[in-house]
């Protein structure tokens, strides 16, 4: 999950390489949505078995209502810190 800051704009996606897509969308790689509004920040994510429970449970979470996806950021990232520098290492 990325976020453009604390309680902002959200965008929910699912990869099978999260550093590309994670520095894609930091650099603006990526046309529409995330570079529109500037969501770069990760602030959430989730490791999956296989791409089909991935993209399951991503479904799943794009019909929450905004406030469980912020109670779950909350609950392990609460001060919305930036996550790259944790899955780059």
């Amino acid at each position: 999950m990325l976020a453009n800051d604390r309680n902002g704009t959200l965008y929910i996606g699912v990869t099978s390489y999260l550093v590309q897509r994670i520095w894609q969308h930091k650099n603006n790689q990526i046309e529409g949505f995330t570079s529109k509004y500037q969501i770069h920040r990760l602030v959430w994510f989730e490791i999956h078995e296989s791409m089909s429970s991935a993209i399951l449970r991503e479904k799943q979470m794009k019909k929450w209502d905004r406030q469980w996806k912020i109670n779950l950021i909350e609950k392990h990232n609460p001060n919305w810190h930036d996550l790259w520098e944790s899955i780059i290492k």
